[in-house]
Formats: C-alpha cells, sequence, structure tokens
C-alpha cells in the first residue's frame, strides 16, 4: 500500500451523479479508498432524471442493489420502451421498445425476412415479433428469476439519490455538508489540492470526482476545460419540468410526445407522474412552455413548474489531471432516449476499472476520454436521427430539423440503411441495431432494397417461422399480468 499515490477521494456534490459515484467506489473498491462527499443542502439538483435503460438493472447488480428494496424507495415503475408520437407526422405513433425483434440470423437482420414477406402480402406488423413491444402496447408485465424480458425503470431521482446515500454512508463514505468556496491548486502541477468550504473547512484530496452539475465547479471554473457545443445538431436548450398526481394505472413506457417545438415527456411513477416540457427558446419562450404544459398535463399539479436551461455538448475532456467529471459537468445529451442516468454509471464503472492508484497520468485520461467521446457521439447520433426523420412541415423548429445538416456518421448510417437495409454496432454503439430499427421504421425511413436470405426459404416455411414467433408472444402476453397489478404486489411503496 506504500506504493498507493491516490487514496483520498473527494466528491464534489451530490444528486444522483455524487452518490451513485460514491456507491460505485465504496461497493467495488472500498477498502482500497477513503471518500469524502460534499454537498450542500442549499444547492438544488435538476432532480428529473426519471427514466431508465435496461443497463440501470445490470448497474445494480455490479453494486449488489436488490431490485425491490430499490423500487419500494424510489417508488419505481418498469418501463419496456419510449412511446414516440407526433415525431415523423402529427398523428404518428410507434414504440422503440427495449426488446429483440424477431430472431436473428448470423447471415442478416430478421426483419430483412420481414420485409420479403410484407412484400409477398404475408405476415403482420413487425410489432407483432417483438414481445416486450406488445408486452408495452397491452399494459402487461412480469418478472422473475426465470424470465428474460429486457425492462428498465421509471424512478424518483430524489429519492434514489437518497436511497444511495443510505447505502454509502452505511459502507463507510463520509458526507460534509457545506458549500464550496475555493478550489486549490497545486502551483507547479495544477493538480486539484483541496476543496475549502464557506465554514473554513478544508477537504484535501488525491483524487476529485467533479458532480457539481452544470456549473462544473471543478473541471471547468477551475480546470478551464472547455466545452465543445452540439445544439447545432440537439437545438432544444430549455426544458420545464412538473409532478402530477396520477389519473390512471401506470403504464410500462415513457411517453414522449412532439409539440410544435419540441416535444413533451409523461413517466409514470408509483406515487404520480413526473411531466416536462423540452423547446428550443428561439422557436418558443418560456411563457409560452408554460401555458402549453399546463395544457398538456394530466391530474392534479403537485409541484410548480421549474424552468431548466441547459446546453446540449460535452466536455473537451472528462478526466482532466487529477480532476473526473460525472454526470452534468461532464456535458448534456437531452433526456430523449433517457440515457443520463446511463452515462453516469458507466463512466463510474469504468473509473473503477481504470482507477489510479498508482497516480494519474495524461495516458491513462486520454484513453478514458477517447473511449467517453466515442460511446456520447454516438448517443448523439441516435437522439439527431429523431429530428433529421421528421416529415412534419407545420412549423419552423421541424422544418429547420428536417433541414439541418448531420454529422457524418450519421448520414452514413442512414444512407446505409435507406438504400440496402444494412444496421450494424459498433463496440462502443449503446443502442443496439434493433433500436436503429425501431426508430427509422418508426419516423418512416423505408429502405429501398434489403438482404435476400428469405429467399432461401418457402414461402410455407416464412411462413411457419413468422406464426411460430408471433404465436409464442402471444401466449406469454395472455399469462403476464396489467403492470400496475404486478408493481402492487411486487414493490408497492408505503407511500404510493
Amino acid at each position: 500500500m506504500e506504493s498507493q499515490k491516490v487514496r483520498k477521494v473527494v466528491i464534489a456534490g451530490g444528486g444522483t451523479a455524487g452518490w451513485i459515484a460514491a456507491a460505485t467506489l465504496s461497493r467495488l473498491l472500498g477498502p482500497l479508498l477513503d471518500i469524502t462527499l460534499v454537498e450542500s443542502d442549499d444547492i438544488g439538483t435538476v432532480g428529473v432524471g426519471e427514466a431508465t435503460i435496461p443497463t440501470h438493472r445490470t448497474f445494480h447488480h455490479i453494486i449488489g442493489i436488490d431490485e425491490r428494496e430499490f423500487m419500494r424507495a424510489t417508488k419505481a415503475t418498469f418501463k419496456l420502451g419510449i412511446a414516440f408520437e407526433n415525431w415523423a407526422r402529427i398523428g404518428d405513433r410507434y414504440i422503440h421498445s427495449f426488446g429483440q425483434v424477431g430472431k436473428p440470423n448470423w447471415m442478416g437482420e430478421f426483419f430483412n425476412i420481414w420485409m420479403l414477406a410484407r412484400d409477398q402480402g404475408l405476415g403482420g406488423s413487425l410489432d407483432d415479433y417483438c414481445f416486450e413491444l406488445k408486452a408495452a402496447e397491452a399494459g402487461k408485465f412480469f418478472t422473475s428469476e426465470q424470465s428474460n424480458i429486457n425492462y428498465a425503470y421509471h424512478l424518483d431521482a430524489s429519492l434514489y439519490a437518497s436511497f444511495l446515500r443510505g447505502l454509502c454512508e452505511g459502507r463507510g463514505v463520509r458526507r460534509v455538508e457545506g458549500l464550496i468556496d475555493h478550489v486549490e491548486q497545486d502551483a507547479e502541477s495544477g493538480f486539484i489540492s483541496a476543496l475549502k468550504l464557506k465554514s473554513g473547512e478544508r477537504i484535501e484530496g488525491d483524487f476529485f470526482v467533479d458532480c457539481t452539475g452544470f456549473r462544473g465547479v471543478l473541471i471547468e471554473q477551475t480546470l478551464k476545460t472547455g466545452y465543445e457545443d452540439w445544439s447545432h445538431w440537439l437545438p432544444t436548450d430549455s426544458a420545464l419540468a412538473v409532478q402530477t398526481r396520477s389519473t390512471g394505472p401506470a403504464m410500462p413506457y415513457t411517453r414522449s410526445i412532439a409539440h410544435h417545438a419540441g416535444w413533451q415527456w409523461r413517466i409514470p411513477l408509483q406515487h404520480r407522474v413526473g411531466n416536462g416540457l423540452v423547446f428550443c427558446s428561439r422557436f418558443m419562450s418560456p411563457e409560452e412552455a408554460h401555458d402549453l404544459l399546463l395544457k398538456k398535463v394530466d391530474g392534479e399539479l403537485l409541484t410548480e413548474p421549474r424552468l431548466i436551461r441547459y446546453k446540449t455538448g460535452r466536455r473537451r475532456k472528462v478526466w482532466n489531471k487529477n480532476c473526473f467529471a460525472l454526470g452534468l459537468s461532464s456535458g448534456f445529451v437531452e433526456p430523449l432516449e433517457s440515457t443520463s442516468i446511463h452515462l453516469i454509471q458507466i463512466n463510474a464503472t469504468r473509473l473503477v476499472q481504470k482507477f489510479p492508484f498508482s497516480g494519474c497520468s495524461e495516458a491513462l485520461a486520454s484513453y478514458f476520454n477517447e473511449q467517453s467521446h466515442r460511446e456520447l457521439e454516438r448517443i448523439r447520433d441516435f437522439l439527431v436521427l429523431h429530428y433529421k426523420l421528421t416529415e412534419r412541415d407545420d412549423s419552423p423548429f421541424w422544418i429547420a430539423q428536417r433541414d439541418a445538416e448531420i454529422p457524418d456518421s450519421l448520414a452514413q448510417r442512414i444512407a446505409l440503411f435507406r438504400d440496402n437495409g444494412v444496421l450494424y454496432r459498433e463496440p462502443d454503439d449503446l443502442f443496439l441495431t434493433d433500436s436503429w430499427l425501431q426508430v427509422m421504421l418508426g419516423q418512416r425511413l423505408q429502405p429501398k432494397g434489403y438482404h435476400h436470405l428469405g429467399r432461401l426459404m418457402t414461402d410455407e416455411q416464412m411462413q411457419m417461422v413468422l406464426n411460430g414467433i408471433s404465436g409464442n408472444i402471444d401466449k406469454a402476453l395472455a399469462r403476464m399480468p396489467a403492470h400496475q397489478d404486478f408493481v402492487d404486489q411486487y414493490c408497492r411503496a408505503d407511500e404510493a
């Protein structure tokens, strides 16, 4: 242990990012580290990241969190995907589910067989061959240790941070209440050496995790890392968030409803519904957004709408010197596909894997930054896809998105699918080819050609394959309970 140069870890800021960092480090590297988290009750958190993706379950498995305990504590429900409404055209609706579409073959994706069958008048809707999508539409859910259903959660982000805090403090993480007044740096190296609080207390550390949100107190205000603006690709820059009382059973999916200058979210929890209106301030004022949101929500207001300003993009370095930015301090892409909490969790997990026990080096930081940048760029492309593939011409906002320039990497994906029905997944891609498929088709992008592996079967064989997949899905759905009933039985919170 004498050779260990990095032992004292200081996490600046709490909220979801801070307590995920503390939970990950304390659970996986706890005996090797001295962890202190500094936060102030006087500083609010964004706290609206209430929808997740299936990687959340993997993260919980890694850090040893019991599903039922977590869901009761955060008043969570299950999520099988996202329903997109009015995106390609007003009146359109499709679901981007977490499921596998059909059964792929090493030679090609299932949808190639389905497209041939469709052209020959065989088979049904592509939706018929995805179990999670059909369950979402039916409002049903069931899971057990034996089931292989792919799902995520809707959760209360503030309660999630509190839940993680309880776990962390039980594992020896020290929490210090206070406001950061000054960040001290080594005069020679520029490395951060301590946080000076307004109370006068000084928190020394070897490694610092910046979870101070959009302010980026360490990574930007102190280290001047720089920010790469992506608003020319993802132009929304504001959101209004409000909570309402539930008016009916919780459905197992998030709703994303496009409006004339952005989109609206609805996220059903056990005790309430999380609502938000995302918009571009060049096309809508906060006052207009406020009025539109209140017209669109259902149920009694539990809070007043809260305005959140943001700039889509990323910090030029996630890891700079001995500072590691996590969450909003590292950058932000809008919550269209519920990736915010995932990005916190995956980077916290990577930090464990690459933890600089022997000291921070430029080579290690560069390697980490490159990996994080690649993943975020591919998430960015997936989000831009939703806007680019619109056919709406009812407002200046949508016309601008339809006609906007897009990253070359996305243009290539669109061209490959449009011309030849080709989908692919890179090693750093978060989203599977099934996700790209569901969004591309949902946004009315129809390929001109496709692989002809289906011609290796007779029509009878093809029909048998299709009927077998859809039939098994229908049988499984018939046995499933309603999502709300399963939540009530499985993980109902005391005050839900």
